[in-house]
Parts: C-alpha cells; structure tokens; sequence
C-alpha cells in the first residue's frame, strides 16, 4: 500500500527566528491597519458634523 495521501504530508515546522519575524510582520501590518481605520472613521465622524452643522 502506497502513501500517496496528500493529507499525509506535512510542511516542515517554521524555525522559531521565522516565527517571530512572521509575528512582527503581522503585528506591524495589524497596527498600520488599525491606524488606518481610525483614521477613517475620524473623517467620517468630521464630514457627519459638517453636514450637520451647515
């Protein structure tokens, strides 16, 4: 019987240095975008009260 199974291959563990680049890479990109989304919603809040006031 042959293991042709693809489920039964598995990738190789990521070196803990790899881990961790991976981790900052995706705290950087989850912090950039959090910045961005604030900054969004502080125009919308700004362009709601300047509709609201004229």
């Amino acid at each position: 019987m042959t293991d042709n199974d693809p489920k039964s291959e598995t990738k190789p563990a990521a070196r803990p240095d790899e881990r961790a680049a991976r981790a900052a890479r995706l705290a950087a990109q989850l912090k950039a975008n959090l910045k961005r989304r604030k900054a969004q919603a502080r125009g919308r809040a700004d362009a709601d009260k300047s509709d609201t006031e004229t």
